[in-house]
């Protein structure tokens, strides 16, 4: 049966479709008792479906002007709605098959144009391109005009700093947590820098100079900006990827064209271009002997490996937390030069992950089990069904807002949560007689009843510390699931909590070694340990 493709301005009457389902924020324009059931399941299985599309697809990007820059062609999930959008081209051609005639709306001008060419669609007026096409042009060149301000000042902030870096040094390179402190603690490496006196930490370019600042204070931290040029800046105003014109094209070219204008509407291009030319002035200034960060496989961090191993430098890609079957950009399928652009080593942190690294094409001679340094094993009984349950806001704010709706309507049902937002992310909770903040986090309560997450770790935590677990699955977005293949989550859509709680018994034990594995500090010594001269040898 058709499928009725129309804006949000002009709707047929309820009776000329049997379903609806609105895509990219256009939900809640239709009757709720017309509204496609289970939207959040059948969302997240066509994503699952698509997974190897996006994967060649993104092999086929790879090599377009700026396309390191971006996060389409290497299908990083949590920077790229690419996938998102396939997804809804995949649900749109199964409705198409179901019995009934469904109304898909759609106010975006590039998907709607990419779902009009679907069989079985009958499509409306398109959305105009112009209005939205200027928009997100003017806003990505202001974005950028103020980060190049900011950048500046940050290379001139952090110049001081080179000191700290000497040759045949070994470092860690991670990202600005705000857990991490100056006395010796990384949120990436835990107590790494203690176990291991000699450590040097570098500080990504995400990293704001006052927490740079702070951080070095232990006069064995630098920040990346201090390599970086003041007069680089102006560059980084025309920073973006810009598809080959035979990109845009073909079956997935409108959402090509969407993904790189969406992409080019603010300033994560150019940052992750001055983060490239930050990390290849410092590895050629300094030739430390050996770098290990917390490996995700983005496109800065090929460019990464690629000149360290043209300086002569080992790299050391820790695979520090979680993959699961939505984080795509960790398999090389993607990489330009293949195996090339991986780091020499990849430590994961237990064998669960180091298998699925194995299926999804990273050479298992590059591995090692170098333990968890992030998750540790869960010790006692938490259970307690008459306790809280503890909800872990995700890190995508419009996600976390649905998360709270739904803890919000089951609070009124009676249940009691403790509500803890993203240490990175921070949101404003209304606390009630059944719903308050809570300060510590989930690995520090005593007792819970269950665990209401969707994205990031505290899933998997749950699981393993013998938690019911509940996994919001959103009607308009992918949930990234990171959990292995052989641990599950009870999947439940915001009007399924309050039932699901209700419902809520303790799981199949999961065993914590079966997924991860306890610190290998002599392999860590080994690999960053020594002193300079032995390094070197």
């Amino acid at each position: 049966m058709p499928v009725l493709l129309r804006r949000s301005s002009e709707l047929p009457e309820p009776s000329a479709y049997d379903a609806w389902f609105g895509v990219t924020g256009a939900g809640g324009l239709g009757p709720e008792d017309k509204k496609l059931s289970d939207l959040g399941p059948r969302l997240e299985a066509a994503f699952n479906d698509i997974c190897p599309d996006w994967w060649r697809v993104g092999a086929i990007l790879a090599d377009g002007p700026g396309a390191e820059l971006a996060y389409a062609p290497t299908c990083a999930g949590y920077g790229s709605d690419f996938g998102l959008m396939m997804a809804w081209g995949r649900l749109t051609e199964q409705v198409a098959l179901d019995a009934g005639t469904h109304l898909v709306i759609c106010d975006d001008p590039w998907l709607f144009r990419y779902l009009a060419t679907l069989p079985g669609v009958e499509a409306g007026k398109a959305p105009a391109l112009w209005p939205a096409t200027t928009k997100m042009r003017l806003r990505g060149f202001l974005a950028r005009f103020s980060l190049a301000l900011r950048l500046a000042g940050a290379a001139l902030a952090t110049r001081g700093r080179r000191a700290a870096h000497g040759p045949k040094d070994s470092v860690i390179l991670v990202y600005g947590h705000p857990r991490s402190t100056a006395e010796g603690y990384d949120d990436y490496f835990g107590d790494m820098m203690a176990k291991i006196p000699g450590l040097k930490r570098a500080l990504h370019t995400d990293c704001g100079t006052g927490q740079a600042t702070a951080l070095a204070a232990d006069g064995r931290t630098f920040s990346l900006h201090a390599w970086g040029r003041p007069w680089w800046t102006p560059g980084l105003l025309f920073q973006r990827w810009r598809p080959k014109p035979e990109h845009l094209e073909g079956p997935h070219g409108w959402l090509v064209r969407r993904a790189a204008e969406t992409e080019g509407s603010g300033g994560a291009h150019a940052m992750n271009a001055w983060q490239r030319r930050c990390q290849e002035a410092w590895l050629t200034d300094t030739r430390p002997t050996i770098v290990a960060w917390p490996w995700e496989n983005h496109g800065w961090e090929r460019a990464f490996c690629r000149t360290a191993r043209r300086l002569g430098i080992a790299t050391l890609g820790y695979q520090h937390t979680v993959i699961g079957p939505h984080q795509l950009n960790y398999s090389p399928a993607t990489n330009v030069d293949g195996e090339d652009s991986l780091p020499d080593t990849v430590v994961c942190d237990g064998p669960a992950y180091r298998d699925q690294l194995v299926d999804w094409g990273v050479p298992p001679e590059r591995m090692v089990i170098g333990g968890s340094l992030r998750i540790g094993r869960a010790e006692g009984d938490f259970y307690n069904p008459e306790a809280p349950c503890f909800v872990a806001l995700s890190a995508r704010r419009s996600i976390a807002l649905q998360q709270m709706q739904a803890v919000e309507a089951a609070a009124e049902k009676g249940f009691h949560f403790l509500v803890k937002d993203h240490p990175m992310y921070p949101l404003e909770i209304r606390e009630t007689e059944h719903i308050q903040r809570a300060t510590d986090t989930l690995a520090e309560q005593s007792s819970l009843s269950a665990v209401f997450y969707s994205t990031g770790t505290s899933g998997l935590e749950a699981l393993l510390a013998g938690l019911p677990t509940f996994r919001l699955l959103p009607e308009d977005q992918i949930a990234v699931d990171v959990l292995p293949d052989f641990v599950a989550a009870q999947p439940v859509t915001a009007k399924g909590l309050a039932e699901a709680l209700a419902g809520a018994s303790r799981p199949a034990p999961v065993n914590w070694e079966d997924v991860l594995s306890p610190v290998d500090w002599n392999l860590w010594q080994r690999l960053l340990g020594g002193n300079k001269q032995e390094r070197a040898a």
